[in-house]
């Protein structure tokens, strides 16, 4: 996947930002909606002082479902017309999440794709890099203390809507996190980060605090995909540390960073994270 580049960019007055991923795997049902909203509320509670960009997915399954509906019609879609009918998943997600946020109290404003500003200068999305035209976020940030943004999708030279590949959310978050110099980048998953196996299937997993780029890459290149590998390979490039951890309060979390740096770097994490809970 293409390196991503950017505008720069002054956090918002004077601001740090942070960019928040959440994905499907956590927003299962209509009620995940709400309990996301919670924990952003939390976050930002505990960091009044930060502005968030909270990137998301399509609710669990329902790319899979659009995809059904898409060969329904045509048994190989036009790439142009799935990819926006992919869209309509993850716009469904930020307005859900913005409405949500709005009951709480929370002030956040909801961006489209366009909006978002990541664009592919060719009009093949294999070519050239992804770049962050952040003048419209920017100025949200300002303004406002949330925005909420749809992952997995950029546009090309054309306007037109392209997907990043599937995992494509966690990969935004990375070129958003790169492009508006945030202070971290975190990837919300449904466990508290890296195991040795899957948690979820077995009991004896052991949890992972620290991997290099290196280590995440291999992981990825072997079939673990709890985080995009080509949003892995993209943060080694531009040296961006990533915390990943669950909604869950007082649970771990597996940072991936440079190894030299990162490891030193992880009781500190932990302590960091912790605070926010």
């Amino acid at each position: 996947m293409p390196q991503g580049s950017s505008q720069s960019l002054e956090p918002a007055r004077g601001r740090e930002i942070a960019v928040v991923k959440i994905g499907g795997s956590i927003l299962i049902n209509a009620g995940a909606y709400r309990r996301a909203a919670i924990f952003v509320r939390s976050m930002l509670r505990a960091n009044p002082e930060e502005r968030f960009v909270v990137v998301v997915s399509a609710q669990e399954g329902a790319t899979d479902s659009l995809e059904r509906s898409a060969r329904k019609i045509h048994r190989e879609p036009n790439s142009a017309a799935r990819d926006l009918l992919w869209s309509t998943g993850e716009i469904r997600s930020v307005a859900l999440l913005t409405l949500h946020l709005e009951a709480l109290g929370v002030h956040a404003a909801p961006l489209n794709i366009h909006e978002a500003g990541l664009t592919l200068p060719e009009t093949v999305r294999e070519a050239g890099h992804i770049r962050l035209n952040a003048g419209r976020l920017a100025g949200v940030l300002a303004d406002f203390p949330v925005a909420v943004v749809p992952g997995f999708f950029a546009t090309n030279a054309a306007s037109q809507i392209v997907s990043l590949g599937r995992g494509g959310s966690d990969l935004t978050a990375v070129l958003l996190a790169e492009g508006l110099r945030a202070c971290r980048c975190e990837l919300i998953k449904d466990v508290p980060g890296y195991f040795t196996a899957d948690p979820h299937q077995d009991s004896a997993a052991r949890h992972i605090p620290f991997l290099s780029f290196e280590q995440a890459i291999s992981m990825a290149a072997e079939g673990c995909n709890l985080v995009q590998r080509q949003a892995i390979e993209a943060a080694a490039r531009c040296a961006l540390p990533l915390v990943i951890r669950s909604v869950r309060r007082n649970t771990t979390v597996s940072r991936i960073a440079q190894a030299l740096a990162g490891a030193d770097a992880v009781e500190r994490e932990q302590t960091a994270v912790g605070a926010r809970r």
